[in-house]
């Protein structure tokens, strides 16, 4: 009796996954979280006008979704002043990334991104059987030069980089970002993943150009517009190699009520504007919490806030166990030297305040085991 005939590569590669989700963490503790702040999901919610939305859609989910997403695209295209035809819808970016590694990456073919970069990325390329060349973070940042340097070593199908960055929330400017897409290399396009560019300063973000196919820029209606569970990612870029993705794609992968909900928060501005004051609010509350802790934060872009606790990964890593313990769920980065951190998600005052009441033993416990 003999099971599946995996390909030599699946046979090959280790059974992992990129993060460990906190239901999964709560089934093995037997312990709910008491604050979720690990997930850079937004406790401050969608808009209420997506949760009417998607309630309203749901009495039609005996109905695939319309195959060409032609409602979100054609709003988004006006949203962003480009075309249609330069937009393409997925299941959140991570499905996306996964489309266009399946587009462009054949084994053994080099791929160019951060050490310590998004991990679900890695997790495409590998599983493609793509080569990883990684670049090291320079003060805390993705390193633009560094990368495009590295690229011009081994000529990449693909550069990776986030601005601003996951984990750890910092960020360049335009110019900088401009400066890098000038310099690539030929026959190499660049993913830009701007998930969290909503929470970003005005001026972090270059101007679109459609007309160049050596970028494709990514962003999600999962941070700023709350809506994480509905999988709702879009990528802009040049129209052919948009169109490249009806080659791969699940055209009916997007579910009615997701694609209604993701209509409706890009209508409401309004309350995108509340969300993105309330996470400048506790992005504050937050660095102020780590100084009051001894713990040193990092300018944040995004909606979370990583807090260097001034020693290693196994220190940080202590850090983030006694926190679960006493019902708090943080990340940190995985790699050296970011590996020195915990990462933390804004939230409203209530949930700050499990945090700010859990912090202190958490340290003193973590600072005991060592």
């Amino acid at each position: 009796m003999t099971g599946p005939r995996y390909t030599p590569l699946i046979a090959s590669l280790p059974d992992a996954v990129p993060f460990v989700g906190p239901e999964a963490i709560e089934r093995t503790t037997g312990h709910r979280f008491a604050a979720r702040l690990g997930a850079n999901e937004s406790l401050f919610g969608p808009s209420p006008v997506a949760i009417e939305a998607m309630a309203k859609a749901a009495a039609d989910s005996w109905m695939y979704g319309d195959s060409q997403n032609h409602d979100l695209r054609h709003a988004l295209a006006s949203h962003h002043d480009v075309a249609a035809a330069n937009i393409v819808i997925g299941g959140g970016i991570d499905g996306l990334l996964g489309s266009l590694v399946r587009l462009l990456v054949d084994p053994g073919d080099a791929v160019v991104t951060s050490k310590g970069a998004y991990p679900t990325f890695n997790f495409h390329v590998t599983g493609h059987g793509g080569v990883l060349h990684a670049a090291p973070y320079r003060d805390d940042h993705e390193d633009p030069r560094a990368l495009i340097e590295l690229a011009r070593e081994t000529r990449p199908k693909l550069i990776y980089i986030a601005n601003p960055d996951n984990p750890m929330g910092t960020w360049h400017d335009a110019a900088k970002m401009q400066a890098m897409i000038d310099a690539l290399p030929q026959d190499c396009l660049l993913i830009l993943d701007e998930a969290y560019i909503e929470f970003a300063p005005h001026g972090t973000a270059p101007e679109f150009n459609t007309d160049d196919p050596r970028v494709i820029r990514m962003r999600t209606f999962s941070k700023a517009y709350g809506l994480a569970g509905a999988r709702v990612g879009y990528a802009i870029g040049h129209s052919d190699l948009i169109s490249s993705f009806n080659k791969v794609r699940n055209h009916f992968g997007m579910a009615r009520a997701s694609l209604a909900g993701a209509l409706a928060a890009l209508a409401d501005q309004d309350w995108l504007e509340h969300v993105q004051t309330q996470v400048v609010t506790a992005r504050d509350a937050l660095a102020d919490l780590a100084r009051a802790n001894q713990l040193s934060p990092i300018s944040s872009a995004t909606n979370f806030v990583t807090m260097d606790c001034g020693r290693d990964g196994g220190y940080a890593g202590r850090v983030v166990a006694q926190l679960a313990q006493r019902g708090v769920f943080v990340r940190m980065p995985f790699v050296a030297p970011q590996d020195r951190c915990i990462r933390v998600t804004t939230a409203p005052a209530q949930a700050l305040k499990i945090f700010a009441d859990a912090l202190p033993d958490a340290l003193k416990a973590a600072q005991t085991a060592s």
